[in-house]
């Protein structure tokens, strides 16, 4: 019976190809693998050409989904080829690490010793290198985990043998001892790994874990296996192996089992499930955040698919992807690049050209020093695009199985990097890729984002697409509200309507939002309860303002409505009466405003009136038509409700202001009416600051008008000049917050029209003053000059 603990470096390309031809050397007749146990049944599926990595294991609490756990593999990880060449050879293969219900338990109790296994992708957690030889794939995240609930590994092995080898980097000394040889002998990496760990106690987290893995070990030599291959971390191998001089047998030094025994005994526990998930390689990069993260994956999945002449395949590489952006790079440039990075090598004492020289001789010959280009090459090449699948024969809830079948209906497959996706709600793919979007936006899964379309129309949609492996933990999360995604994201509606969590808790506005949202989703069966739901809390909400934060969402559900094909009964008679409310209450809302109240109910008064411009549709609207009058329209009522408001005395001025430049906007008030209003304001009868309150009212739809009014913008002029010194201070303030909003073209038009606006008023001037007499002599002798003898 023999018993071989080799340790790795977890994500290391050249641990990876030693271990695969070590195994093959040792031929065990089982693999012990370092990572939660509950897994065991799961490796099999390693066989499936379906399952490709990158992919993580996911355990999580059945009816506490948000507490999760994460390990990943990818191609060159060690543990991923451990798992291959046992179901390739047929033998049993097993996790070997501290159970995930423990660990889940130990974390959901908030205990200080909670596994790496769930809380090393924490940001910060683990010093630089420390995921390098003893730090797993068990370190992963848990979603929930407080950020310093993770304590770190008590000291950096590679850090420590690197300072020992005169190297200031420890990546570049594990590159150049391990990675770039390609035949890391285990005996001294284990002999190295126990001067390391001399005089090292391990805190309870960590013995807890070395414990079950001996328990693990000792399970399998009781079995009878007789070739036990043991693949963990590096820095685990001293507390697997026992101590120099125990002894020929395994277990020799060891602690007793009872010891052992006595660590695990009395542990938390919770019911855990596990599953394999696609994970990506901007995931596993280390400044993601996971703690035993690699900060290249792409460049060492590339060392490790690329053994031979490495080095000239990737910059030949990377000149394709440059040549895919229409940069000119020819293969001149790439013999060039890989010169000078054997040359770099060389001059740095390397064995092989690593990323560094690899990434200097890129920006210097194929970028030409550009560091644009560079980063093009390290987001898809250094870091790689890469994003793992697994196979419909993987365990998942309903609400994954369903989401699958879904994206492979509409067309739409995952991608780890953001790509851009324009819609047209005309064709019926589109309109069901939109409506899949939205509903996962409704149970909290953003896999895509809205973005500011491209096109013009109501029937155009523009969305940024990135999927991330958390999707997986909030779909699992989703599955509590349904089965598929309509119907999870209908459950989830109506219980956002009855304030649940992320609701806004009797919100009007966010009650309004949730409408359009359904619609969005193309939601029937939880449309008529969120109205309902709405109608009746909007009937008990006597805040005007409420109810006009509520109108916005509500006019852009029904417009929507009608574009998509999905009209919303009783949608019009809701707005309808939200807006008949709003003209009623609104005079009751102006009054007495301090300037904080006053500007706010200046930006829903904006928003109302936006509204209301989409409301007037002609018959098809459900709103005007033939027989209609103006004023029984809904824009009618509502500049009738205006019209009766900026007459009124003791309006605040930027509330005033704002009104008079609508009703000039909708022609219900003349150029002469506007600027008799504009000189009454600035009359010395009101303060200054009034004043200037008023003018930033009015002219907050933008500058233009002063630049095509020549009397409007004399008269702001003239009460500008006018100005007391002390009042001028006062206002210039609000005046730079006015004229500043303004774009930059209006603001030099008006500029343009004060200066030749002061050029005549000089000119005319002067010319009042001119004695003709006195200037007959100088004309006389300019016309001497110019040949002529005549006056003009």
């Amino acid at each position: 019976m023999s018993v071989s603990v080799l340790g790795i470096r977890h994500h290391g390309p050249g641990s990876a190809r030693s271990l695969r031809d070590e195994l093959e050397r040792l031929k065990p007749d089982i693999v012990l693998i370092e990572g939660p146990p509950e897994a065991d049944a799961l490796a099999g599926l390693a066989a499936d050409p379906g399952l490709r990595p990158p992919v993580a294991l996911l355990a999580h609490v059945p009816g506490e989904p948000a507490r999760a756990a994460f390990w990943p593999f990818a191609e060159f990880s060690p543990e991923w080829q451990a798992i291959r060449h046992a179901v390739r050879t047929g033998v049993p293969v097993r996790f070997c690490d501290l159970p995930a219900a423990h660990g889940l338990a130990l974390d959901r109790d908030g205990s200080p010793d909670a596994p790496d296994g769930l809380t090393g992708d924490d940001p910060g957690a683990g010093a630089p290198g420390a995921g390098a030889p003893g730090e797993g794939p068990g370190e992963t995240r848990s979603v929930d985990a407080p950020e310093s609930g993770a304590p770190a590994v008590p000291a950096d092995p590679i850090a420590a043998l690197a300072r020992a080898a005169g190297y200031d980097d420890p990546e570049r000394w594990w590159e150049d001892a391990v990675e770039h040889r390609g035949d890391t002998p285990f005996d001294v990496i284990a002999e190295a790994m126990a001067a390391v760990r001399d005089g090292h106690v391990p805190d309870a987290r960590e013995a807890r874990r070395e414990a079950y893995m001996r328990r693990t070990i000792r399970r399998a030599v009781k079995e009878g296996f007789e070739r036990i291959a043991v693949v963990c971390g590096a820095w685990h191998v001293p507390a697997l192996t026992g101590v120099p001089g125990g002894g020929g047998a395994w277990g020799a030094g060891l602690p007793p089992v009872k010891a052992d025994d006595a660590l695990l005994r009395g542990l938390p526990k919770v019911k855990a499930e596990i599953t394999w998930v696609p994970w990506t390689y901007g995931r596993l990069a280390a400044w993601s955040g996971y703690g035993a993260g690699v900060t290249s994956p792409g460049w060492y999945h590339h060392l490790f698919a690329s053994a031979d002449r490495p080095v000239e395949r990737w910059l030949a590489a990377a000149a394709g992807v440059l040549r895919d952006e229409g940069l000119p790079v020819s293969s001149a440039h790439v013999i060039e690049a890989v010169r000078l990075a054997g040359s770099l090598a060389v001059l740095r004492g390397r064995p092989l050209a690593g990323l560094a020289e690899v990434t200097e001789a890129a920006r210097a010959v194929l970028c030409e020093g550009d560091d644009l280009p560079v980063e093009l090459i390290r987001r898809r090449m250094v870091v790689g695009e890469r994003l793992g699948h697994v196979p419909d024969s993987t365990p998942m809830v309903p609400l994954q199985r369903h989401l699958r079948e879904e994206q492979r209906r509409l067309r739409l497959k995952p991608e780890a990097l953001d790509r851009e996706l324009d819609l047209d709600l005309r064709k019926p793919l589109d309109l069901g890729r939109s409506g899949l979007l939205h509903r996962l936006r409704l149970l909290g899964v953003d896999w895509g984002v809205p973005a500011r379309s491209r096109g013009k129309g109501t029937f155009r949609e523009s969305w940024t697409l990135a999927w991330r492996p958390e999707f997986d933990v909030d779909l699992i999360e989703a599955g509590a509200w349904g089965t598929t995604v309509p119907a999870a994201a209908s459950a989830r509606a109506r219980d956002l309507a009855d304030g649940g969590p992320g609701s806004g808790r009797g919100s009007l506005a966010d009650l309004t939002g949730l409408v359009e949202r359904c619609l969005l989703a193309d939601l029937p069966d939880a449309l008529p309860y969120v109205l309902d739901t709405l109608a009746a809390r909007a009937a008990l909400d006597n805040d005007v303002t409420h109810l006009m934060a509520a109108l916005p969402a509500m006019v852009r559900a029904r417009r929507y409505g009608d574009v998509r094909g999905t009209p919303a009964e009783g949608l019009t008679a809701i707005v309808d009466a939200l807006l008949t409310r709003i003209c009623v209450g609104l005079g009751a809302a102006v009054t007495g405003l301090d300037d904080d109240a006053a500007r706010d109910l200046l930006r829903h008064i904006d928003e109302v009136h936006a509204a209301v411009a989409l409301l007037d549709d002609g018959p098809a609207g459900g709103f005007s038509g033939d027989g209609v009058s103006g004023d029984e329209t809904p824009r009618g009522r509502w500049t009738a409700a205006l019209r009766g408001l900026s007459g009124r005395s003791g309006l605040h001025g930027l509330i005033e202001g704002r009104l008079t430049r609508i009703l000039l906007d909708a022609g219900d008030l003349d150029d002469a009416e506007a600027g008799r209003r504009m000189a009454l304001s600035m009359s010395a009868g009101h303060p200054p600051a009034r004043a200037a309150a008023w003018i930033e009212g009015f002219l907050s739809g933008g500058g233009l008008l002063l630049v095509h009014d020549a009397r409007l913008l004399g008269l702001v002029d003239g009460w500008l000049a006018g100005l007391a010194p002390e009042a001028f201070v006062d206002v210039l303030p609000l005046l730079r917050r006015t004229f500043g909003a303004f774009a930059a073209p209006e603001r030099r038009s008006i500029g343009s029209r004060v200066r030749a606006l002061g050029t005549r008023e000089t000119t005319a001037a002067a010319a009042e003053e001119i004695d003709e007499e006195r200037a007959a002599a100088a004309v006389r002798t300019v016309l001497a000059l110019l040949g002529r003898t005549e006056t003009p």
